[in-house]
C-alpha cells in the first residue's frame, strides 16, 4: 500500500469524513478565538464556559431538546453568573469562575449519574468524534459559520477592546458590550467544540493555539492567520492518528496541539527556549570580551 492509498483510506468511512470535517470547523473556530483569549488574558474564562454547559446538555436531552440549545443557554447562564458574583461582591473575577464553573459542572454530572439513558452520556465529557451525525454536522456548520463571521467583521473591534479598552471606550466604542458579544462567541464556540472532543478537552483547544501563535510572532494579525492553521493542520494529524492508532480521536487532536506548542516552545526563532538560551549565552560572551 502506497502513501497515497494509506491517507485516502480513512476517507473511504463516511463516519470519518464527518469526525475530520467536525474536527477542522471546530478546530479553526478555537484556534481564532483563542488568540484573544489569551491576548485578553481569559484563559480561565474559557475553563469555566466549556465545562458550564454540561448541565445544559444533559437537560435538553431530558426534555428532547437539541444538545446545542441546551449547551448555549447554559454557556450564556455561565457567563452572566460569573459577571453578576464579581459585579455584586468583592471577589475577583478568577473566585467567581472558579464558583460558577465547578458548581455547573458538578450539577451535569449529577444529572448525568441520575437521568436514565440508552446513549452513552459520558460522550458529552470526552468528545465522540467517530459518533457524529449529519445532524450534528450541519449544526456544527451552521454555528461555526455564525460565529466565524461575527469574529471577522468585529475582529478590529475585539483587537482594541483587547489591546486598550480605555481607547475602545474614547473611541466610542462600549467596552461592556464588546466584551459580552466576545463572551457569547466564546459560549457558541464551546458547542461548536464540545461535538469534537468533550467539555474536558475544549479548554485546550481554547488556548492552545494562540499560545503558540503567540509565540511565533509579534503581531496580532498574523496570529489570526498562524494559530487557525497550525490548529488545523493539528486537527487533521490527530484524526489521522487515531485512525492507525486506534485510539482516542479527541484526545489525539488535543495531543497533536501540545506537540506543535511543544515544538515552537522548544525551536521559535524569537521566543523559544532554545533560541532565548542561545541569546543570553551570546550576550554574555559579548560583555566578556568588552571587559
Amino acid at each position: 500500500m502506497n502513501l497515497i492509498e494509506l491517507l485516502a483510506e480513512p476517507l473511504s468511512y463516511t463516519f470519518m469524513i464527518r469526525a475530520l470535517s467536525v474536527t477542522i470547523i471546530a478546530s479553526v473556530l478555537c484556534a481564532l478565538l483563542s488568540c484573544w483569549l489569551v491576548l485578553i488574558g481569559w484563559s480561565l474564562m474559557g475553563d469555566a464556559v466549556s465545562h458550564a454547559v454540561l448541565p445544559g446538555v444533559v437537560l435538553a436531552y431530558i426534555v428532547g431538546a437539541p444538545f446545542a440549545l441546551g449547551a448555549l443557554i447554559f454557556g450564556f447562564l455561565a457567563v452572566a453568573l460569573i459577571g453578576g458574583v464579581r459585579d455584586t461582591t468583592k471577589l475577583k473575577e478568577d473566585a467567581a469562575i472558579g464558583i460558577v464553573f465547578t458548581t455547573l459542572f458538578s450539577f451535569g454530572l449529577v444529572l448525568i449519574s441520575v437521568t436514565p439513558s440508552h446513549i452513552d452520556l459520558n460522550h458529552i465529557i470526552f468528545g465522540n468524534l467517530l459518533g457524529v451525525s449529519s445532524a450534528d454536522l450541519w449544526q456544527v456548520l451552521i454555528l461555526g459559520a455564525v460565529t466565524f463571521a461575527i469574529l471577522i467583521l468585529k475582529r478590529k473591534d475585539f483587537t482594541l477592546y483587547a489591546f486598550d479598552q480605555t481607547h475602545a471606550h474614547a473611541l466610542g466604542m462600549n467596552p461592556r458590550l464588546i466584551g459580552a458579544i466576545l463572551l457569547g462567541l466564546l459560549a457558541m464556540t464551546s458547542v461548536v467544540a464540545l461535538q469534537a472532543v468533550g467539555v474536558i478537552l475544549v479548554v485546550a483547544m481554547l488556548i492552545i493555539p494562540g499560545a503558540t501563535a503567540f509565540l511565533l510572532t509579534d503581531k496580532f494579525s498574523k496570529m489570526l492567520v498562524i494559530a487557525p492553521a497550525l490548529a488545523a493542520c493539528a486537527g487533521i494529524l490527530g484524526v489521522y492518528a487515531s485512525y492507525f492508532l486506534d485510539a482516542s480521536t479527541g484526545g489525539m487532536v488535543v495531543l497533536a496541539q501540545a506537540l506543535i506548542f511543544a515544538a515552537v516552545y522548544l525551536f521559535s526563532p524569537r521566543q523559544g527556549l532554545i533560541a532565548t538560551k542561545l541569546a543570553a549565552k551570546e550576550r554574555r560572551r559579548s560583555l566578556a570580551a568588552v571587559r
